[in-house]
């Protein structure tokens, strides 16, 4: 078995260690979702903490991690007889992103079931991490189906399994813990606010800290035993803390004046629900049992805001996580109570703040957090230098859209736009297998066994099965697309009130990109070439930031726009030959610039015709006279062309079955 880095060897990180240790104190916390770039240890340590968790007591030979003092009376391993049990170490399970539905809640024994006449349960996943840690590395990534059977088993605290003729509920109470890349997508709302807790995480900035990281990485990787020993000590400590902070959680008191704190504080941040209220009761209780005390203070509140609703403020996928710490003081203070602000104690000093034990080399105590800017920002961008550049206007207010949907049907990724064969959705058909049987058809594999049971011998309850017999259930739901916008930036559309609505039609599709779990690309044209703003990714976030800051300016490179599109599709392809295309080509129609233009650009519109890439082109042509150069185009691309008027809800209706006929 691999040693595990040491908990208390992660070099800084404090915010983390403080989620994760609050959590281990106090499950009831709900969790830890944490947001990072790659590379900042988010893996590690949540790893390195189920080994600080104290032994779990367990009836012996139950698969499904019943407690010996309060057996599950519902237990399909049991009924359980009370007595002493057995311990074992506290489990992590880890979640993989591409896991089937049957691994993480459980399947029937298909071949018992159909050859003995018994019904033989396999526990899955959420068995397996009952009273333990269940780990989703990249929890973004995770399919919609398995977050919907997530977030069933986090409400309720049990895991029900419904499905070829067997009934299983057994208890399935984790803790639940996440980490993802924030430039790889958002999570959903629904699963995000299942979090307690969120932190985010950055590489440090400071030379001393980062050569401390890479010291302690190569030594343990030189020795993993050697290095874990020498941390023994440290980690001992720190088991010792967690047993005493629980031990001390249930006298904890937690007054009337800081309840009152917490209520004004989710009000004033305007969060949704009351789950918010009741996670911050719970990690200002387990702050103070962490810091020894039995009293919640101030300083709890406001560290249990800081951690339970950066992630529950956000209004939509484009907000920026986080507090404004300044109305956060304003507000504790406006609501400060007799009990809840007696003692303001030094957080670092004896007894008080919630921080973890540093250890390692002390750390730069400036503070300051201070970055160097990446750039100056008065620097033009490639492809639109020149005379006549206007700065960046802001888009305006974004509305909601109908769907724009690939016509046919794909084998793309799980998603909420285009018709698919699924894992998930409604069964269409049956199938022989083709590798492994991941979703029996039942009735159509009885139906091909039954002719052959005399010929095979059959004298039992069960049916004589050969693998040939077994058939995979086909199913139809949705996908996911690649929506690659090809945004014209040139200086026919650099009228501020015309590209603030262009700005605003293409922020509500990325709002509906993200809704829908496509991936998106941004493609701008303008001045002499055009440029990918934005390679393929999941992260609408980081294509709504391109588009804020676009400039705009100079010729219409047209058909440069196109082309640099069709190779981004193209390279794409490779890379994700399942997930399919929709272009959504942003302009007024125009090509200008080098020789014949407009003959060029219809050359390389007709490339993706031939390729059968469907396409919509949103004409932004505006004024009394129109050319009508957006329908032309169109034409040529073999999609359909849409006003920005017509993008809206109640005027596209119309739209996706336009695009169907014409891609008939």
């Amino acid at each position: 078995m691999t040693t595990p880095f040491p908990f208390t060897a992660v070099v800084g990180q404090d915010d983390l260690r403080l989620a994760l240790l609050l959590n281990a104190v106090s499950p009831a916390v709900g969790g830890v979702l944490v947001r990072g770039e790659k590379g900042t240890a988010k893996s590690t340590a949540v790893r390195a903490l189920s080994a600080l968790l104290p032994e779990v007591p367990v009836v012996a030979g139950c698969r499904f991690s019943c407690d010996p003092a309060t057996p599950d009376p519902a237990c399909p391993d049991g009924p359980h007889e009370a007595g002493p049990g057995t311990s074992r170490a506290s489990r992590m399970v880890e979640l993989p992103v591409g896991a089937s539905e049957d691994r993480l809640v459980g399947a029937l024994d298909i071949e018992r079931a159909l050859a003995e006449g018994v019904k033989a349960f396999e526990p899955g996943l959420l068995a397996d991490a009952h009273r333990g840690i269940l780990y989703v590395d990249e929890v973004n990534l995770l399919h919609d189906h398995l977050v919907d059977l997530l977030l069933d088993a986090a409400a309720m605290g049990a895991s029900y399994v419904e499905r070829e003729g067997v009934s299983v509920r057994h208890a399935s109470k984790f803790l639940l813990v996440g980490t993802m890349n924030p430039e790889e997508g958002e999570l959903r709302p629904q699963l995000l606010d299942r979090f307690g807790l969120t932190v985010e995480v950055a590489a440090s900035r400071e030379p001393d800290q980062r050569v401390e990281v890479v010291r302690r990485r190569l030594a343990y990787d030189d020795d993993p035993a050697g290095f874990a020993s020498r941390w023994s000590d440290e980690e001992s400590t720190v088991r010792q803390r967690i047993v005493a902070a629980r031990e001390l959680l249930p006298s904890v008191r937690l007054g009337d004046g800081a309840l009152r704190q917490i209520a004004a504080t989710c009000a004033a941040f305007e969060v949704d629900g009351m789950r918010a209220d009741i996670v911050m009761a719970r990690t200002a209780t387990a702050l103070a049992a962490w810091a020894g005390r039995t009293e919640v203070l101030a300083e709890d509140v406001r560290q249990a805001a800081l951690l339970a609703l950066p992630h529950r403020r956000r209004r939509n996928p484009f907000d920026a996580p986080g507090l404004d710490e300044d109305k956060l003081d304003q507000t504790l203070e406006e609501f400060s109570g007799s009990d809840a602000d007696d003692e303001d104690p030094d957080p670092d000093g004896p007894g008080g703040g919630g921080q973890p034990p540093s250890e390692g080399p002390p750390q730069d105590g400036d503070g300051s957090g201070a970055q160097p800017e990446a750039g100056d920002g008065g620097e033009p961008q490639a492809g639109g230098a020149g005379a006549g550049e206007q700065s960046a206007v802001r888009a305006a207010e974004p509305f909601r859209t109908k769907v724009l949907s690939v016509p046919g049907l794909g084998d793309g990724a799980a998603g909420r736009r285009s018709r698919a064969r699924t894992e998930q959705g409604r069964t269409t058909g049956a199938r022989r297998p083709q590798g492994a049987l991941t979703k029996l058809h039942l009735a159509a594999t009885v139906q091909a066994a039954a002719p052959h049971q005399r010929t095979r011998g059959r004298s039992g309850p069960g049916l004589v099965l050969r693998r040939d017999d077994l058939r995979q259930a086909t199913r139809e739901g949705r996908e996911g697309n690649f929506v690659l916008f090809v945004v014209d930036a040139s200086g026919s559309m650099a009228a501020r009130q015309r590209m603030s609505a262009v700005k605003g039609a293409v922020l509500s599709l990325l709002l509906d990109a993200y809704q829908r779990r496509d991936k998106v690309g941004l493609v701008t044209f303008r001045g002499s070439a055009a440029d990918v703003a934005l390679p393929p990714t999941s992260s609408v976030d980081a294509a709504a930031a391109r588009l804020e800051s676009l400039p705009t300016g100079g010729r219409t490179p047209l058909a440069a726009g196109l082309l640099r599109a069709h190779e981004v599709l193209r390279v794409e392809r490779l890379r994700d030959p399942a997930r399919r295309a929709l272009v959504v080509v942003v302009t007024d129609g125009r090509a200008t610039g080098g020789p014949e233009p407009v003959a060029l650009s219809q050359r390389a519109a007709r490339l993706f015709a031939a390729g059968g890439v469907a396409s919509v082109v949103v004409d932004c042509e505006s004024g009394p006279v129109r050319l009508g150069l957006a329908g032309q185009l169109a034409g040529e691309l073999g999609g359909t062309a849409v006003t920005l008027d017509e993008l809206r809800a109640d005027s596209i209706a119309g739209l996706v079955k336009d695009v169907q006929r014409r891609a008939a």
